[in-house]
């Protein structure tokens, strides 16, 4: 049990937090009015959902829908909004924009809480290009909201109204890891591990007979790349493999490669964007391997949002969306370390079920 000193609401705790969160009201206003002046609708989602979404390594929370007349129904608390905006842009939304409590289990660290904020919004007949060029002038309009014209986290100074540094994952690979990446990728969709394993060897990372590709990839961006990103200036990293890109659509220019991009900011990962996949055939294939991956690893699945892939067929124009971290946002911009620092008022279980004695 916690003792009062410990608690979110013990007035001494509180008054160290409170000028971060002073700081969050402004973002979040700033945030408002950034959208509302280039028309976009700002809207609600429910955050149950009949999938919760299916990215192999999310947890969701699970509930149950009791019905008036005593049935029940399987619902989940959404780790994204994204189905139900992508929803809005089938019903005729063009802009739209949300701030969204979601849900995640079996997280938790300095930049990890259970429920966080989501900002995601969406421009429909619009290229993941758009997203990039809103990022800058999202974080920029922020930091003159602050009277900021950097941000310093851990020490590091990052300067917002330098220009940006972009840059691609396969040059990443080359330039950070020494990996030719793409030579790897002959067949998109099946790209070759053994490959991809003897180039992080080689580069003093270890592997495991039972990785598969994305392991491998995945444990060179983690050591080799991510080290380096977001620093001096914010660095956008994009075009992804398209088999890490599972609801983006790939490059006309390069079906190797996805229409994805992350924000990185003083090493952080703040946001996460794609040119959105719309077909929806391709899109229950990509659910498909996505909820077979969970099961192999997990040993189970989440359902598929049959309405989506029907709202997918009915037809959703051309657009682009992206999700970034509020909490992680606020972090940047007031140098706090642990994400309960920007809360209003933290997640903290009574009691962990370990240490029920009624047991």
């Amino acid at each position: 049990m916690t003792t009062d000193s410990e608690n979110w609401w013990n007035p001494e705790s509180y008054a160290r937090r409170r000028p971060n969160l002073i700081k969050r009201m402004h973002i979040l206003n700033r945030i408002r009015r950034y959208f509302l002046d280039q028309d976009f609708m700002e809207v609600e989602t429910p955050a149950l959902q009949v999938s919760p979404g299916l990215e192999p390594h999310l947890q969701a929370f699970e509930t149950r829908l009791n019905t008036p007349d005593g049935r029940q129904a399987q619902l989940y608390l959404h780790t994204s909004p994204e189905f139900a905006c992508k929803k809005l842009l089938v019903a005729g939304e063009r802009r739209l924009f949300t701030l969204a409590r979601v849900f995640r289990n079996a997280e938790a660290s300095s930049l990890h809480h259970p429920e966080f904020t989501l900002l995601e919004w969406y421009r429909a007949r619009e290229g993941y290009e758009a997203l990039m060029q809103d990022c800058q002038n999202l974080l920029r309009a922020i930091a003159r909201q602050l009277e900021q014209t950097s941000i310093t986290w851990k020490g590091r100074q990052v300067e917002l109204f330098q220009s940006w540094t972009y840059l691609s994952v396969p040059e990443a690979f080359q330039r950070f890891a020494n990996i030719d990446l793409l030579a790897t990728t002959a067949d998109p969709w099946s790209p070759d591990v053994d490959l991809l394993a003897a180039a992080a060897r080689r580069q003093g990372i270890r592997t495991a007979e039972d990785d598969d590709w994305q392991a491998v990839f995945t444990r060179i961006l983690l050591e080799k790349i991510e080290p380096h990103l977001g620093y001096g200036t914010p660095t956008i990293l994009y075009d992804y493999p398209v088999s890490q890109a599972a609801l983006s659509r790939p490059k006309p220019s390069d079906p190797r490669l996805a229409e994805r991009f992350e924000l990185y900011v003083a090493g952080v990962e703040l946001a996460n964007a794609f040119g959105e996949l719309t077909d929806s055939r391709e899109q229950g294939r990509r659910f498909q391997a996505d909820c077979d991956e969970k099961h192999r690893i997990y040993g189970h699945r989440y359902p598929i949002d049959e309405d989506f892939l029907a709202a997918l067929e009915h037809g959703m124009p051309e657009a682009a969306g992206i999700a970034l971290g509020i909490d992680r946002l606020v972090m940047l911009f007031t140098g706090a370390e642990d994400v309960e620092d920007v809360l209003w008022a933290p997640v903290r279980p009574a009691q962990s079920l370990d240490d029920d004695d009624s047991k």
